[in-house]
């Protein structure tokens, strides 16, 4: 309801504001398809998914010539999930991670309980480090995207909710486009999806200065302070990358790099990566380094999991939180670096995709995976395309990835080392 207020409300504005506007843009993807997946456990084997290639979205963007080089721009765009008409997504699996819980044994005295409290404390950990929702956890209208700007003959200076410089690079690289089961994003997010990303996706707060020079190189420095990062939680979060695209080639490195909520280092990652096309080929290929030894997901949940342990009284209660908080930053750890290559070959009005990724992780209870993937696109029309992806992700040791979409993580297999299988076909339409 409110999407279709604001678009009545901006699109009755048009008309009468069209001598103060250059130009003003209503655009959107719609992006559904079905999923057939074997992740074991408990998981549903086949699934209607909103966003397979592309997540589904409704967007306002414009454009106002100021004048002598300068013209002001904003962009509000909105998630939409098709399957359920919301604007927030879940892991696409229902099972849960057993690593985010691992090595966490509480120890309560018979009189506070014993071991059956002990259990029931373990089983509340885990839901809450399993939630519901993972994408759009603020419920924000203007998730995507929510920014204004002004563009300059020596640059421009976007303000607002924006991709990092590290995901750009990030995406130019990935040979699913960020997309679909094949994405490099299903191994590269660490073993509890979204909760231990290995990418910061968006900003909030955000300051970013980008150029882009006629001789095909860009870059982008970002700046933001509190509440600021994927899910609004780093102290203070910077990015920058630089861009090559030309004669071929679209080629970037990036750096991006989040403070937790009382300032330590968290998440910092280093991307090389991007693509070369020559006639019918296009070839992916990127590295990607990440790290985090302070996950503002430690102190929320912390935060969330405080009323349990009270409960417990002075003495023990500060006992119980202590091993809860051993736990997670224990599991929360993330020391990997992955890499892909990939390739496009066109097949007249469609083309072949192909890829293989693998996350190497460094941490003693390491969660590896090998993820590999084929698909077909083809073009019904300019705007209209229909997809074909197989996937497989093999899992080893701790890992417990499951195959995912753009629209959300795919979660976990049913247990540690299992391989998650399966089969995408949907339909995108852009307009």
């Amino acid at each position: 309801m409110k999407l279709k207020l604001l678009a009545a409300a901006l699109a009755a504005s048009c008309a009468a504001s069209a001598f103060a506007q250059s130009s003003i843009i209503v655009y959107g993807i719609a992006d559904a398809g079905v999923m057939y997946v074997n992740n074991g456990g408990t998981d549903s084997k086949t699934k209607l998914v909103s966003g397979i290639a592309d997540g589904s979205r409704l967007g306002f963007k414009g454009t106002e010539d100021l004048g002598g080089g300068y013209k002001a721009v904003f962009n509000l765009e909105a998630r939409v999930e098709l399957d359920n008409g919301k604007q927030q997504a879940g892991n696409l699996s229902s099972n849960q991670g057993v690593a985010l819980i691992e090595g966490l044994n509480f120890t309560v005295p018979p009189a506070a309980g014993g071991g059956a409290t002990a259990a029931a404390l373990v089983a509340g950990v885990r839901n809450a480090l399993n939630p519901a929702v993972v994408v759009n956890i603020n419920n924000a209208l203007f998730d995507r995207t929510s920014m204004v700007g002004l563009v300059t003959p020596v640059g421009a200076v976007l303000l607002g909710r924006m991709y990092t410089p590290g995901y750009e690079v990030i995406d130019n690289g990935d040979t699913f486009e960020s997309g679909t089961a094949g994405s490099w994003g299903g191994v590269l997010m660490g073993t509890g999806g979204l909760l231990t990303a290995g990418m910061a996706i968006r900003s909030d707060e955000a300051i970013q200065y980008r150029i882009e020079l006629p001789n095909g190189i860009g870059a982008a420095l970002m700046y933001a302070s509190r509440n600021s990062g994927y899910i609004g939680m780093d102290r203070r979060f910077r990015a920058a990358n630089i861009r090559y695209k030309a004669n071929g080639w679209d080629v970037g490195a990036a750096y991006n790099e989040g403070l937790d909520q009382v300032g330590n280092r968290g998440l910092v990652t280093s991307t090389i990566a991007g693509s070369y096309a020559t006639g019918d080929w296009k070839f992916f290929a990127g590295a990607h380094k990440q790290k985090n030894e302070n996950s503002v997901i430690i102190r929320f949940a912390n935060d969330q999991l405080a009323p349990t342990f009270t409960q417990f009284g002075a003495t023990l209660g500060p006992i119980l939180a202590a091993q809860a908080n051993a736990a997670l930053r224990r599991n929360f750890l993330l020391d990997a670096i992955s890499y892909q290559v990939g390739l496009h070959y066109r097949v007249g009005a469609g083309r072949i995709m192909a890829s293989v990724a693998r996350q190497n992780d460094r941490r003693a209870d390491a969660s590896d995976a090998t993820q590999y993937a084929i698909g077909y696109d083809h073009n019904l029309s300019k705007r209209t395309d229909v997809y074909l992806v197989a996937a497989m992700i093999k899992n080893e040791n701790d890992g417990q990835y499951a195959i995912g979409a753009a629209s959300a993580p795919g979660g976990f297999t049913g247990k540690p080392g299992q391989d998650s299988k399966g089969v995408q076909l949907g339909i995108r339409h852009r307009f």
